[in-house]
């Protein structure tokens, strides 16, 4: 796995999918290209936009009782799309045969090249009402967005929490479990005197971003 965010030499050069700036990516389109639908924010040359679904009716379902998984669009045609997040950080990713999980909070395109599905994280229970993310696979590059500047964590280095809206994506290879930080005055996280972090085991990479998301809405 190889990726800019993750400390290594910048690959983007000459790629179809490079960032304009930390908040933009300009997709030079010559095919097909899969991206979350309303990330378009302008497009030259010849080109097409069309909904994606599921692929499969069991990814269909999968994102129907989960939430799970990013609403899809297809690009097609020739020409440079540029595609944003509200204006969240963008990195870079290219897997290279292997798999990453992925909040779908998180995607933003990805190559047609790549497979991905809508699988439950192990060792997450229904107390944290059941987890599910999606998990990409095989050769190609993908797009992430963080809220704020994220961190990267090497979990073989140390035993390894995260908490749950803070974690953006990690390698699939690692264990996952949840932790439950049950006393009065630990109000961590988001967690209010009961909070949970997702722990993590084995060798791997984890992108935690700077922030636990979005400030809510004030109430009216």
């Amino acid at each position: 796995m190889r990726s800019p965010l993750f400390g290594q030499i910048d690959t983007t050069k000459g790629a179809a999918m490079t960032l304009a700036n930390k908040d933009v990516l300009k997709v030079a389109l010559d095919g097909e290209l899969l991206a979350r639908q309303g990330a378009m924010i302008a497009y030259q040359g010849d080109v097409d936009f069309a909904y994606e679904g599921a692929g499969s009716v069991g990814r269909f379902l999968k994102k129907a009782l989960t939430g799970e998984g990013v609403s899809l669009m297809k690009c097609t045609g020739r020409g440079d799309v540029y595609l944003a997040h509200d204006a969240h950080d963008l990195h870079l990713v290219d897997l290279e045969g292997d798999s990453l999980t992925v909040g779908g909070a998180h995607v933003v395109a990805f190559e047609p090249s790549l497979t991905w599905d809508v699988k439950r994280v192990e060792g997450v229970g229904m107390l944290a009402g059941g987890l599910f993310n999606m998990v990409f696979t095989g050769r190609g590059r993908l797009c992430l967005s963080a809220y704020g500047a994220p961190v990267v964590l090497d979990a073989a280095a140390a035993p390894t929490f995260v908490d749950l809206q803070s974690a953006v994506a990690w390698s699939s290879s690692l264990q996952t479990s949840l932790r439950r930080t049950a006393t009065a005055g630990a109000l961590i996280g988001r967690g209010s005197g009961e909070a949970f972090q997702l722990a993590f085991s084995g060798t791997g990479l984890v992108v935690v971003q700077g922030s636990e998301g979005p400030p809510a809405p004030a109430a009216r």
